[in-house]
């Protein structure tokens, strides 16, 4: 951690952040894994950085290692209260973020819906210092539509005020972006999609394996569209008999077994649904597979699509998803909606020679590499951090209207 006389002497400025994000915990999807690795880019730019939480079990083993992020842990207030659990209430969070302030210049939120949320934009305020939210996808009409009378209750006691007064908005894409737009949302906003950490291909095994995997990993959710990937799987893999479907994740909303019991009235053979996997197991399943399916109905990014390019698998994503780049950078489909165009983009990557597939997977790594380094966003935060404080000039990624 450099010395915050040198850092000024050699930036120009430094600057002291604190993030906050209501849980960690893997199952919760991308932000598990991006928060935390956009506050380590920060401090490689020099930027002191605090992350802070609420705690949940495992994660103290799971995220042990920070690359010199100071970490906060805080616990539930009402963890053993059901309805209370759910809003993940801490007043130890809130304790630590008020003596942060005292010193910190900035707050950057992640995440919507939940009273961490709320406590940091507030306090934030209170101490007089600006703040930025990132929604992290939770304003997209298909997530609005899960419990909408809650979200739109919540929306107009606390939720949309901490929005308006934020000094900047961060969109990971254009549609979200937009999205924040249609929400009667006038702050600036900031469009800076998430990293993602790219491996050596020379180290992805060869796969010599009669039998080809397509894979469809992530939050096993209703929002995914999983159920319109089975029903195409139904009638697509007694033409590809050497192919196999695995669906890997967290079930949520108890949709893995509603997917089982389609699976078995639509007579399917040859799909798996199974437990999620992470770390070293998660990488390895996207190198073994052939190919990796994101069906989903709406996302912010898409991590998994990330994901995918930098083990160097190609990608079938729906376009409610922001990848049109998997066309242009000719390493995967981005289609649209339903069980029609997921049956014909599943007939022509499982009829693509295997050579073929790896030479897309190729330059997805390629194109992850280039526009998708850590470095770089980490870089990019920090010139919107300067430019919300008054230290550096407004950067490109920052749209006022």
């Amino acid at each position: 951690m450099l010395d915050r006389t040198a850092a000024q002497a050699t930036l120009g400025a430094f600057i002291n952040v604190v993030h906050v994000v209501p849980g960690l915990h893997p199952e919760q999807g991308g932000p598990s894994y991006s928060v935390p690795r956009l506050c380590e880019a920060l401090v490689c730019q020099a930027t002191d950085v605090s992350l802070f939480s609420v705690a949940e079990p495992g994660v103290q083993e799971l995220y042990a290692d920070r690359g010199g992020v100071h970490d906060g842990r805080f616990a539930w207030d009402y963890a053993n209260i059901p309805i209370l659990k759910k809003l993940r209430k801490s007043s130890g969070l809130a304790r630590a973020l008020r003596e942060a302030l005292q010193s910190a210049d900035l707050v950057h939120v992640h995440g919507l819906w939940l009273l961490p949320n709320i406590q940091s934009g507030r306090i934030a305020a209170r101490a007089k210092r600006p703040y930025l939210v990132s929604p992290r996808g939770m304003l997209a009409p298909v997530a609005l539509k899960f419990s909408p009378i809650k979200k739109r209750l919540f929306w107009d006691v606390c939720q949309g005020a901490v929005m308006r007064g934020a000094a900047c908005l961060h969109a990971t894409s254009y549609e979200e972006h937009n999205d924040m737009r249609a929400m009667g949302l006038t702050n600036p906003i900031a469009v800076i999609p998430n990293g993602i950490d790219v491996p050596n291909l020379l180290n992805r095994p060869n796969n010599d394996s009669p039998e080809r995997i397509a894979l469809s990993l992530g939050r096993i959710h209703p929002k995914k569209g999983l159920d319109r990937l089975v029903r195409a799987w139904a009638r697509v893999e007694r033409r590809h008999q050497d192919w196999r479907l695995r669906i890997v994740g967290p079930n949520e909303l108890g949709h893995a077994e509603k997917l089982r019991d389609l699976a078995s009235r639509l007579d399917v053979e040859r799909l798996s649904i199974e437990a999620p996997v992470y770390g070293p197991e998660k990488f390895r399943a996207y190198q073994d597979a052939d190919l990796s399916i994101l069906p989903t109905l709406n996302e912010n990014f898409g991590l998994v699509v990330a994901e995918a390019l930098a083990a160097g698998t190609p990608v079938i994503c729906t376009k409610g998803a922001p990848w049109q780049g998997l066309e242009t950078e000719r390493c995967g489909w981005w289609i649209d909606h339903g069980v029609e165009p997921l049956v014909a983009a599943l007939d022509i990557a499982m009829n693509t020679p295997r050579e073929e597939l790896c030479a897309m997977g190729v330059r997805g790594c390629a194109w992850m590499r280039r526009d998708f380094s850590w470095d770089r966003i980490g870089c990019d935060m920090l010139d919107v951090y300067k430019w919300i404080l008054g230290t550096g000039e407004r950067p490109t990624s920052v749209r006022l209207i």
